[in-house]
This record gives C-alpha cells, structure tokens and sequence, in this order.
C-alpha cells in the first residue's frame, strides 16, 4: 500500500499543470524520449559512395536543350549581367529584373567565364548545390542520429526523384534548399553543442544569409519557425533566448544587406515591387500558380520514393509499444521541420511543386533513421529499392529528360528561326510572353515582350518598323494577329511551329501540339 501511494504521488507531480507544459512532456516524455545517438565515425567508403552516386546523376547529363520558361529565364540573365559587367542589376532582355536576388546569377556567371556560356555550366551550379546538400546530410546529420542512419538518409535522398531531378535543373530551389540545410543542421548542432554554441550559431546566420541573396527572406521563415518551435518543446538543452534570435537576424540581414541597399540606390522600384509583390501578395494574395492546399501531398509522397515507404515505417513507430525510446530528440526535429516547410508552403496562394524542395533532406533524415534502426533483412530490401530507384533515374536523367526538353524546346529546330532572328538589325517582338530559350541560343538581348492586354502598343511598335519579326508564343496569337492587323501592315512570312496531332494519344499528351513558349513565327512588314 505503500508503494502504491508513493507510486500515485510521483506521477501526480509528473503530470503537466498547464498546456505548454503538456506539449512539452508530450514532446519529449512521451513521442521523442529516446537518447541522442552517438556521432559516429567518418567512413572512407561512405564518402567516396557518396561523392560518386550522385555525381552520375549530376554530372553526365547537363548539356541539354533548356526549359522554358524558367531555365532559360536564368540561364539569359547572368548571360546579359556578364556580358554587361553589371553584378548588380540582374538584366533580362536589356531591362531590369527585379523578381529575384542575384546570388544563383553570380554564381553561373562565374560558371559562365571558367566553362564558356551553355547550358552545362549554367545547370553545373544546382548540381552542385544538390551535391553539397547531400553531403551535408551525412556529415552533420551522422553528429545528430549516428554515421549510420546519415548514410542511410543521404543515399536516400540522393535517389528521391523530387530532389534529384527537380533540383538538378536551373532554378533557385535547389540552391534555397542548401543553405536552407545548413542554416538548421547548423543551428541544431548549436542547439546540442554548448561549448560551440556561438560558432555553430555564426555558421547558420551566415548560411540563411546566403539564403536571403539566394531567393529573399523566406530561408528565415523555414529556419527560425521550427527552431523557436523545437527550442520550447524539448526539455533537455538550453534553448534559444530572444536575444540570439536577434543576433540571427541582424547577422543574416547583414550578409546580404550590401546588395540590397546597392540595387535600392540604382532601382527605387525594388524594394516595394521585390517584398511587396513577389514576397507577401504571392502569399496572401496571389497572382499566379494558384493551386488547393493538398496540391504538395502527391508531391512529397511520389517525390521521396521509396523513401517515402521508410518514412511511413517512421510515422508508424508512434504506433509500437517498444519504439520510443529509440527515437531521439533530432528526429523530432526533423520532423518539425520537414512538416513547418510543406505546412508554409501549402498555406501559401502561388505554389510550385519546387518550392517545397527544402524539405527533402530532413524527410530523408527522418526516414534514413528507420532504416538504421530496423532489421538487417529489412535494410537488405531498403537497399534494393533504392538500387531500382537509381537504375529509373540514370534512364531517365540521360535518355527521357534531354529527348523531352528538345522535344518542347522552341529551338528544337534552329534552322526556322536563325534565318529570321540571328541578324541583330533585325527587330524581334514576343507575343504575348517572352521566349528566353531564343534570346539565350542567339545571344541576343534586345527582344522586346509586348502582352495581350498591350495589343495597341503592339500594333505602333509593327507600325515603327519596316520589317518586325513576330515571335507568337501562345497557340491562339498567330490568329488574334491575323483578325486585328490594320490595313497598313501586312503578314508577308509565317513559320509554324506545331506538330499534327490527334490530341488523344499518350504521345500527344506528353508531348503537346507546340513546343514551349513558341507557336508560331511571322514576319511583319509597314505597307508604305
């Protein structure tokens, strides 16, 4: 009886006296009391597997046609920066871009002068980016879950489709997704580090402010929202005070501060039209890429596979009895954080299925520990899966991917456009949207855009010029052209660029009936 009592009074203590207290011993006594895992040694083979397996599927394929409109749109505008000597205004068409920050244009500018301009040294930069992100997820994540389970993670997310071959390509996301990584690895390894706390602090504000030249403020939302999180549920090490997420900001806003008061002073337009529109109304109230909430579930799902099995084996350890106390404190941090990026970007209006990039190395962390923790046999099969994932991606990186690109390039065939567009004399307008992929292969940074709802300004700009050459970049312009033409200009050249097509097989699906981001090509001339 004794016992007994003594036993109700201990858990009478222990029981939670309010909520935050609650989701504290929730979080930590109950879904994550396990003991953090051993850092384990550096092993040779790892590394080597892990500098080669990725670098097949980096490196080999990279010289293909590119996509519109994002590749071509970065690949032009270090071309145009460079070839201006401008590092500060990024240029597109010979007038300022302003959408986004410069550090993935410096960064293929210099790509540019060491490997001459083309599209492997533009694409050579998220190449690398995924590479060290990867490489990142074994070295710092083997100091939070065991060498182990860091190398489990990383070959997984080294074969994860929604990472490798989303993030090989030239957007920003890829490299977003770096610093983002070794922003919060970095920060958590200070989180667990006392005696190094202030150097594993400094090394993540500088990462997020690479972050902030990378894409703008939002690395701060994906990094600092799940720390500050993390940092009050779990009761084991010191969290963060208010003071060191100050100093975060204020160092981060530092590193990239030079350029934006640079860029401020040469374009007054930027700062409203940068934070403004294409950070808080694509958010709040978008413009385009619209899409439901549940849009980046199939993504995550299809994109991590078959890591996304080992994830589910992950999730399903809540479940069993014996699970918990192997599961440590890092993996709900993983968690966390994987969940805060997906939950950000699903609340956001605009969405791409790039943007949720970031969040592919701390699911492949999360799912890299079920792995190291599970049976031999079952690691046998995780393997297995994995090797079947690799053989579809190098078929795919290397056979399907640059067929289809050429496929849908508007330059698949150069021989109908050099004749008309490669004389610099020559004025070219874009109707109604730009067609980059042109401007790139021709060197060429004087084509204007005019849209749809511009169609006046169109018909003054044909009537300034004897001779313009009309790129139609939607299916119905050539026939819009053709209804509203005045009686004082007429069509005198047309090129086109459509396929026949039934609409009805899986070809012509895939495929389409017009490449991307060109229809059709006319020539225009003023009737004197």
């Amino acid at each position: 009886m004794i016992t007994t009592t003594a036993t109700l009074r201990t858990a009478e203590h222990l029981r939670p006296k309010s909520l935050p207290e609650g989701l504290v011993w929730l979080w930590s006594d109950v879904l994550f009391p396990g003991e953090a895992t051993q850092e384990g040694p550096i092993r040779f083979r790892a590394v080597v597997l892990l500098l080669l397996l990725p670098a097949v599927l980096l490196y080999g394929s990279i010289s293909f046609h590119l996509l519109e409109p994002d590749e071509a749109r970065y690949a032009e505008i270090p071309r145009e920066m460079l070839q201006r000597g401008d590092w500060v205004v990024p240029h597109l068409q010979g007038q300022p871009y302003l959408d986004k920050p410069p550090l993935l244009y410096w960064f293929v500018m210099l790509s540019y002068r060491l490997f001459g301009v083309d599209e492997g040294a533009a694409r050579l930069i998220p190449a690398l980016a995924l590479h060290a992100t990867i490489l990142l997820v074994y070295l710092l994540g083997r100091r939070h879950l065991g060498e182990r389970a860091a190398f489990w993670a990383s070959v997984t997310l080294t074969f994860a489709p929604g990472f490798i071959s989303m993030g090989r390509l030239l957007i920003l996301d890829g490299l977003l997704g770096l610093w983002t990584t070794a922003a919060t690895l970095s920060a958590l390894e200070a989180l667990r580090s006392p005696n190094r706390r202030r150097l594993w602090w400094c090394v993540s504000w500088l990462a997020a402010g690479l972050g902030i030249l990378t894409k703008g403020p939002v690395i701060l939302i994906l990094v600092l929202s799940p720390l500050w999180m993390f940092s009050r549920l779990q009761n084991r090490w010191q969290g963060f005070t208010w003071l060191e997420f100050l100093q975060y900001l204020l160092g981060s806003s530092g590193v990239s501060l030079p350029w934006y008061i640079a860029i401020g002073l040469q374009e007054p337009i930027f700062l409203r039209y940068f934070f403004w529109e294409h950070n808080l109304l694509r958010f709040f109230a978008p413009f385009d890429h619209i899409r439901p909430i549940w849009f980046y579930l199939p993504i995550v799902l299809a994109g991590m596979w078959p890591g996304t099995i080992f994830l589910l084996g992950t999730l399903a350890s809540f479940f069993r009895a014996h699970a918990p106390a192997h599961r440590p404190p890092e993996l709900g941090f993983y968690l966390l954080t994987a969940g805060w990026v997906v939950l950000f970007f699903s609340l956001s209006g605009s969405k791409l299925p790039t943007y949720i990039l970031p969040s592919f190395p701390f699911l492949a962390l999360a799912a890299g520990w079920y792995v190291s923790v599970s049976s031999a046999r079952y690691r046998i099969w995780a393997a297995t899966l994995l090797g079947i994932m690799a053989s579809v991606l190098v078929w795919g990186h290397y056979v399907v991917l640059p067929w289809y690109a050429k496929l849908r390039s508007p330059c698949n065939e150069p021989d109908k456009i050099i004749p008309y567009c490669a004389d610099l004399t020559q004025p070219v307008i874009c109707f109604p949207r730009s067609c980059d992929s042109v401007a790139f292969y021709l060197r060429r940074d004087d084509l204007r855009n005019i849209r749809s709802k511009n169609f006046p300004e169109l018909i003054e700009q044909l009537r300034q010029n004897s001779r313009t050459v009309l790129l139609c970049t939607h299916r119905h312009s050539f026939e819009s052209i053709c209804n509203a033409l005045p009686p004082d200009l007429r069509i005198t050249t047309t090129v086109s660029f459509r396929r026949p097509t039934d609409g009805f097989s899986w070809f012509d699906r895939l495929a389409t009936e017009t490449p991307w981001g060109l229809c059709d090509l006319v020539v225009i001339e003023r009737i004197p």
